[in-house]
């Protein structure tokens, strides 16, 4: 009787497992979907600031993964960013390349500067490598308008060459920015469900116990910056085609604070949703606080903190008020 009972319960444990992994996917898709059918009912300007803010997901979720599987901080990803981004915009002005063909250059030089980057720091952590990624920032619009030959200085250069014969490219902008950040997060979901994405994680949880299976923490830290920072490249490049220039402006050392930022606000989520959060946040709010005047930063600074206080709080609220519903009923 009990065998009979335990193999009758099995098929309701596993239904009851997989109806919020069915959901999730259900949601994931209702999303995704509702994303494309945007730009046919929201106005031209709004198109164009959705492109943007698709593009700084993208660099939120670079920021997010260094979090998340390195444990460090960096406030100087907008220097790999520029790389992308100007690894794409230079080869289409001097190349005539587009950006299919552009953006697996971007990519490699994104890793290949990370890892050149992470193998001499590679014993720095906390502050200290988060201090060491601020002088690549801080240096970088001088490297930047030095190299105006090729960068076109100060004025910058224009990406304007679209690669979807027959549509505006207004829409070109948006799709390919959302298309490219569907990309990163799908890229990042099979890592964390991967062999190679649990190494990373145990090298960052479990030094010790990464070493007795053969994967020392030196290795896997450069390993997660080459990942990293080829998300911020690939974020460069998306930015520079959504957006159609690249200056020095658009790589300061803020642009690196507020992608930080971005992935506190998401609080350093790699889904779809999370990094929407704070590219959102990175591109509608300053857009919003554009007309308080000198009241901007504090505003600014209020709504950070109120999204943070409201994600930390809401898990706590919805146990709280699902524990009433079932004493309730």
């Amino acid at each position: 009787m009990s065998e009979n009972t335990s193999v009758l319960s099995a098929p309701k444990s596993v239904s009851a497992g997989g109806l919020p992994f069915l959901s999730a996917r259900v949601g994931m898709v209702l999303l995704v979907g509702v994303l494309f059918l945007l730009p046919f009912v929201l106005k031209g300007s709004w198109v164009f600031t959705l492109g943007v803010c698709f593009a700084n997901s993208i660099g939120v979720l670079a920021v997010s993964v260094l979090v998340r599987y390195g444990g460090e901080v960096s406030i100087g990803h907008g220097f790999f960013a520029a790389i992308g981004a100007y690894a794409v915009a230079i080869l289409e002005t001097r190349i005539g390349l587009p950006l299919y063909a552009s953006l697996p250059v971007a990519l490699v030089l994104g890793v290949a500067f990370g890892v050149f980057f992470a193998w001499p720091s590679r014993n720095l952590s906390g502050i200290y490598l988060a201090v060491s990624t601020m002088a690549l920032a801080l240096a970088l619009p001088e490297l930047i308008n030095n190299a105006d030959a090729w960068t076109g200085g100060y004025e910058g250069l224009y990406v304007s060459k679209g690669i979807i014969p027959g549509l505006k490219m207004s829409l070109q902008r948006y799709y390919v920015a959302l298309v490219l950040l569907i990309a990163v997060a799908y890229v990042l979901a099979r890592l964390r469900h991967s062999r190679q994405g649990l190494v990373l994680l145990l090298a960052r949880t479990h030094p010790a116990a990464a070493d007795a299976f053969g994967t020392r923490r030196v290795w896997a830290r450069v390993a997660v910056m080459g990942i990293s920072c080829g998300i911020a490249a690939v974020y460069g490049a998306a930015l520079a085609f959504a957006s159609s220039t690249v200056s020095p402006s658009g790589f300061t050392l803020w642009s690196s604070i507020f992608l930080l930022v971005g992935s506190v606000v998401s609080f350093y989520g790699l889904t779809l949703p999370r990094a929407l959060i704070g590219g959102v946040f990175l591109t509608l709010i300053p857009l919003f606080l554009s007309g308080s005047g000198a009241w901007i930063p504090v505003l600014y600074g209020l709504a950070l903190l109120g999204v943070i206080l409201i994600g930390h709080y809401a898990p706590k609220i919805s146990e709280l008020l699902h524990g009433r519903s079932k004493e309730t009923s």
